[in-house]
């Protein structure tokens, strides 16, 4: 008997029980269900909710794998004192891309990831069958969100109760799936961020056993470029390492080039807006556009605190920190951002344009696409309600007009 069948078999034989919910979500987990829908007008697909979920965790798949590379390469480099120099880009892949640096990497990363879908998924199935309705797949893609946009050195403790906080009350509070109000990947970094706001800083780059002390962290000096920016520091990475992600950062931010295809991915499987990306990019620029205008003006001059930040060409907000991620993976969530057209466009525009904006103004936390998104999840149904009324009303004018 193939596996299909005797899940299938379990599945009926566990029918009308608590346990059923678990079983029924393995089954169609692994394979597609055995029912279609025989009536009304529905449309039909080949995928359902689950394969959509796995589409959007195969396009961050390349940013995990990274992940566990960088955090070997910025190991070894931070121990070296610095990014050695290379010869070609090639020399610089091939120092990059080695089994070291992978092993290293996957040691811290992927406990991450097993802890965000062991208490994640545990608490859906509790809440599952107590509730006695069937596991909801939305947390397919939190669980691999949560691990990309934490620094490598979270402790699992932490991560635990972060997690169980963001899915019981970011996400079932609401009613589960589909209801939540802000999106639980974010509602669980603003957990940590605001709990835990020494772990989150992102002033130091973690290093596998550089001390040899039980209990003590494992980073040394070496902050993001962001916090230089906001440390008033030297740049000492260029913008073409923060493109391809040869920086320190949170697991998943790195690579602004892995997460355009990431975004690519998303948009061509209709899975993600492409007007929320573009107008978030387009909001970003304008607010990074402001502010160079603000120092062409002399308004704000060199020596304080906000100029070096302000300074940055405009553009360069796009590959550092973790704007590129943001917007692609989180503020394009269907549920919790606009659902109209010209609402998805507003909604876009004012994260990108909000995130840079506290970037700058908040040098304690150096980034600003967390609450930017979160801001407009609370703002997305007001901006939903006035495109629709604002269609109602010419819909109105238009009435009267031919009726005149």
């Amino acid at each position: 008997m193939s596996l299909k069948n005797k899940l299938h078999n379990l599945k009926e034989q566990y029918k009308g029980t608590k346990m059923a919910p678990a079983f029924n979500a393995i089954h169609t987990f692994l394979y597609l269900p055995n029912e279609t829908t025989h009536a009304g007008a529905h449309v039909r697909g080949a995928d359902d909710l689950k394969r959509t979920m796995n589409m959007v965790i195969l396009a961050m798949v390349p940013c995990l794998i990274w992940g566990m590379f960088n955090a070997g390469y910025q190991h070894y480099s931070a121990i070296a004192g610095g990014t050695p120099e290379f010869v070609s880009f090639f020399d610089h892949l091939k120092y990059f891309f080695t089994l070291d640096n992978l092993l290293i990497g996957a040691k811290k990363v992927l406990p991450l990831v097993i802890v965000s879908y062991v208490v994640g998924l545990a608490i859906e199935f509790l809440f599952a069958v107590i509730k006695k309705h069937e596991v909801e797949e939305g947390y397919l893609v939190t669980g691999m969100l949560v691990p990309l946009i934490v620094p490598i050195d979270t402790p699992l403790w932490m991560l635990s109760i972060a997690v169980a906080f963001g899915v019981v009350i970011g996400k079932e509070v609401f009613g589960g799936t589909g209801m939540n109000v802000l999106n639980p990947a974010l509602t669980i970094r603003a957990f940590l961020f605001f709990a835990y706001p020494t772990w989150m800083s992102g002033d130091k780059v973690w290093v596998h056993d550089a001390v040899n002390r039980v209990g003590t962290p494992d980073a040394i000096s070496g902050e993001t470029m962001l916090g230089m920016l906001a440390q008033k520091k030297d740049l000492t990475y260029g913008m073409d390492e923060a493109f391809f992600g040869f920086i320190p950062g949170s697991v998943g931010e790195t690579s602004t080039l892995l997460i355009a295809l990431g975004a690519l991915i998303l948009i061509f499987s209709k899975i993600a807006s492409w007007r929320i990306i573009a107008s978030g990019i387009v909001g970003a620029l304008a607010m990074g556009l402001i502010f160079n205008g603000v120092i062409a003006q002399g308004w704000i001059t060199e020596g304080s605190k906000f100029y070096d930040l302000m300074n940055l060409p405009f553009w360069n907000h796009l590959l550092i920190g973790g704007f590129a991620f943001g917007i692609t993976f989180m503020a394009t969530d269907p549920v919790s951002g606009a659902q109209t057209n010209k609402g998805k466009v507003w909604y876009g525009f004012l994260i990108g344009f909000f995130a840079v904006m506290i970037r700058v103004f908040n040098p304690a936390y150096p980034e600003g696409i967390m609450l930017a998104i979160l801001l407009m999840n609370v703002f997305a149904p007001t901006i939903d309600h006035y495109v629709v009324q604002g269609n109602i009303n010419k819909r109105l004018k238009r009435l009267k007009v031919k009726t005149a």
